[in-house]
Formats: structure tokens, C-alpha cells, sequence
């Protein structure tokens, strides 16, 4: 009878010890064959018996979990050089040298005579310009000197005019908004 007694104590002890966690390393990721992205990583765990932490009811037996570890994502690295692509421009253009051919140098030295000519021509305008503004100012102040003269010219007229028309009388002295006495000159 003793020995029943020691079978229930054997089924404690089994269940009192916790599960074991296997790990495998796995093989770091490889690119496929194109080199453009790489895979998804996982790994896998081998887990033994445990109880469920969120029941104790609940037991499980012993099983694989698959894991990912690492989504599949794009490579960024720069690739083997391929013969048939177009060589790709370096990441700053302004320190990649420029490509010489005799097209190509053609073209710049033509632009540059273009240039060159539009340049001198801009000047030639800009000088014909200054003078064009310099005669069109004289031509604004010969205009005003004309119209002063023109209305001397006719106030003189209309004094002709009456110092001819009655040759013995004197024409009234013109009226003064001043308080300026009369120029003895005047007649």
C-alpha cells in the first residue's frame, strides 16, 4: 500500500518543472536572386509541454512556432554594374565631369558665340538707349522754351497791334495782381 502512495507524488514533481525553450539559429538573410529585395526573415522555435499563463486549466503539448523576425523590405545597396544599362549619373551632377564629345563641344562653343553677340548687342542698345533718353529730355525742354517764346511773341503782337491802331494814345498799363511799384522802363 505504501507504493500508492508514492505514484501521486511522482505526478507533482512532473508537473512542477518548467518547459525548456529550444532555439535554432537560422542562416542571415539572403538576397534573391535579383538582388532587388530581400526576403522575409523567420525563425523557427521548438516550444515543449507548458500550462497556459492565462488559464491553469489549459495545457499545451509540445509544438513548433513560426516566427517573423524580419518583413521582406527593398535593397538599397548598389548592385553589380550592368554593361547593357546606361551608366547612371553620379548623386551630385555638379561634380560629376561633363561628357565631351565633338557634338557636344560643338554646341558649347556655338552657344558661346551666341552669347557673346547678344551681349555686345544688349550694350549697343543700352548706349542707343541712354541717347535716345538724353534727346528725348532736350527735346521736352526745347518744347517748353518754344511755348514761352510763342506767348511772348503774341503778347508782343497784340502790343504792336494797338500801339498801331491808335498811334496817339498810350495803351493801359497792364494790371498788377503785386503791389510792385512800375518799371519806369515801361512805357
Amino acid at each position: 500500500m505504501k507504493m500508492f502512495y508514492l505514484i501521486p507524488l511522482l505526478f507533482l514533481s512532473a508537473c512542477s518543472t518548467t518547459p525548456k525553450l529550444t532555439l535554432r539559429p537560422q542562416q542571415p538573410p539572403a538576397t534573391n536572386a535579383d538582388g532587388i529585395r530581400y526576403p522575409e526573415v523567420f525563425h523557427t522555435y521548438h516550444v515543449g509541454r507548458y500550462a497556459d499563463p492565462n488559464d491553469d486549466l489549459i495545457m499545451h503539448e509540445q509544438h513548433v512556432v513560426y516566427r517573423v523576425e524580419e518583413n521582406t523590405r527593398w535593397n538599397l545597396h548598389p548592385g553589380p554594374v550592368d554593361d547593357n544599362l546606361p551608366a547612371l549619373p553620379s548623386r551630385d551632377a555638379a561634380f560629376a565631369p561633363a561628357p565631351v564629345n565633338d557634338a557636344i563641344l560643338a554646341e558649347v562653343n556655338s552657344q558661346r558665340l551666341a552669347t557673346a553677340q547678344i551681349m555686345m548687342q544688349a550694350r549697343t542698345l543700352s548706349a542707343a538707349l541712354a541717347q535716345f533718353q538724353t534727346a528725348l529730355q532736350q527735346t521736352k525742354t526745347n518744347i517748353q522754351e518754344t511755348l514761352i517764346l510763342r506767348a511772348s511773341v503774341n503778347e508782343m503782337k497784340q502790343r504792336l497791334d494797338a500801339l498801331e491802331s491808335a498811334p496817339g494814345q498810350l495803351p493801359p498799363p497792364p494790371i498788377s495782381t503785386t503791389n510792385e511799384p512800375p518799371d519806369p522802363l515801361s512805357p
